[in-house]
């Protein structure tokens, strides 16, 4: 069966490419009768505020998009450190060599 998602941010409101995004996966989803998860990546701890996800759920509900799980990625910290866990035994990761300096600059330049 297959399981797509919509990941959106609790820190604004919904906008159009949200939206598109989420009606592709839906549909993907209910074409296949498969699963369709919601799945709030809450992890701007500071910007995060449940008046946006609320809001979220409630766009959705009136744009007919129903999900059949939902989860908070935030809660789940465990569960990926674990899987990060068993692809570092198994040798599947590589370090980062570039200073914390380094990766903010890089995300300073636009193309």
């Amino acid at each position: 069966m297959i399981t797509t998602r919509f990941a959106p941010s609790p820190t604004g409101h919904l906008h159009l490419g949200n939206i598109r995004s989420c009606f592709l996966n839906w549909l993907l989803a209910k074409s296949q009768k498969g699963k369709f998860i919601l799945r709030f990546d809450d992890t701007d701890r500071e910007r995060s505020e449940q008046i946006y996800i609320d809001g979220i759920k409630s766009d959705l509900e009136w744009l007919g998009m129903e999900y059949q799980e939902s989860y908070f990625q935030s809660q789940r910290i465990d569960k990926y450190n674990t899987n990060f866990d068993t692809l570092l035994k198994l040798k599947l990761v590589y370090p980062c060599f570039e200073t914390n300096e380094e990766l903010e600059i890089k995300k300073k330049i636009t193309i």
